[in-house]
């Protein structure tokens, strides 16, 4: 069995308000490209479609044109989709059950009452059947009434909605899922272009997928694997960020073979329409780094010691798409170390950090650390 893992379009996204709307077509005709290549037997796509929960009309026509020209693949290609935090549940599952007979498949909801289930799809290669559940991003509030008492967590939400599932022992199973996942306290590698709340009650360990033998992971958008190569993040199509310039772009092809055998991953290299690039130094030394103008996404670093005349005026002559424009030298540097210095501390876990000691006497024991991040979290969450 070999499928397409995707996530975090973010369809409708801007870069320091350029559209991005060319670049992300662009993006997707290569997938289609690699799709009608190779012809994969499935194609998942693990949340965060659109960057809006109200995406535009000229969001939405690039997905339904994306979704189209799969469709249009002979033999027929199982299309896969799960909500993001960022999608609206109920704006994707439009048209959910007839879309289902064109083997696309759009899971936006998570089961919230008695006799709702994950939705499973079901699809066999010569090695047998693969289980396939579409687990939509959840925050524990979201399937209290389905367990009718309070859920302390998302991993404890998550574990409790995977035992109500009648899982076959000897069948292979792919879980979709959209979710801050961790592997035994340590986090994922992240960007600037993530907006995740990061707390113990966020936090879902990937012990709780052991039953899958892939899971098919959304939510981080640098491609990564967490504990086991099984346990996945296929990051995004597109650097959403100066943070991700370093970053290379993949499309994630996995082949399931045999139960019990470990998939294989491969990172197939993606060409963007532009670059994202970062460059550092006197006006006249990035200047003369390009021959007439560049399309690329730039981010410009000046260090001259005197600011030249129109500097941002001459930048944008040969790169169009300037992103930013910062100046460190010496004088920015030495204001940047005398407002660190001044820098009042708003975090309310560091304020309280500060009040305990000084009511106590002494620092903050870890499980007392931990207790006091999961409250503020609670608290945050409810004010949502």
């Amino acid at each position: 069995m070999r499928f397409f893992h995707l996530s975090d379009l973010h369809i409708g996204r801007q870069l320091h308000f350029y559209s991005l709307a060319e670049d992300q077509r662009r993006m997707l005709d290569q997938i289609v490209e690699k799709a009608r290549e190779l012809h994969p037997d499935a194609i998942l796509i693990s949340g965060d479609v659109y960057d809006k929960a109200a995406p535009s009309a000229q969001a939405v026509e690039i997905f339904d044109e994306f979704l189209y020209r799969l469709a249009k693949i002979q033999p027929a290609i199982s299309i896969m989709v799960i909500a993001g935090n960022h999608d609206s549940a109920q704006r994707l599952s439009y048209a959910s059950r007839i879309l289902a007979d064109s083997k696309i498949y759009i899971a936006g909801h998570v089961p919230e009452r008695e006799g709702e289930y994950i939705e499973r799809v079901v699809l066999e290669d010569e090695c047998g059947p693969v289980h396939f559940y579409l687990l939509p991003f959840l925050k524990p509030g979201y399937v209290r009434g389905l367990f009718e008492k309070e859920i302390p967590s998302t991993q404890e939400a998550i574990r409790l909605l995977l035992e109500r599932e009648n899982m076959e022992p000897d069948v292979r199973r792919v879980i979709l899922t959209h979710q801050f996942y961790t592997a035994k306290g340590e986090g994922p590698s992240r960007s600037d272009s993530e907006s995740i709340q990061v707390g113990g009650l966020q936090n879902v360990d990937v012990s709780v997928l052991e039953k899958f033998d892939y899971a098919a992971m959304g939510h981080i958008h640098r491609a990564q694997s967490m504990g086991e190569e099984r346990f996945r993040y296929c990051g995004t199509m597109l650097k959403y960020s100066v943070s991700e310039r370093n970053d290379k772009k993949t499309l994630t092809l996995v082949t399931l073979g045999e139960k019990g055998v470990p998939p294989r991953i491969e990172e197939i290299p993606l060409a963007p329409f532009r670059e994202l690039c970062q460059k550092r130094g006197t006006l006249q030394e990035i200047l003369s780094q390009t021959d007439g103008v560049s399309e690329d996404y730039v981010s410009v670093i000046l260090t001259d010691e005197v600011i030249p005349y129109q500097a941002r005026e001459q930048l944008e002559e040969c790169y169009p798409n300037l992103l930013e424009l910062r100046i460190e030298n010496s004088r920015t540097k030495k204001m940047q170390s005398q407002e660190r210095k001044e820098k009042i501390v708003t975090d309310p876990v560091l304020l309280f950090q500060e009040f305990f000691r000084q009511m106590q006497g002494r620092a903050m024991e870890e499980d007392e650390r931990r207790m006091m991040e999961e409250v503020f979290q609670a608290v945050k969450e409810e004010r949502e």
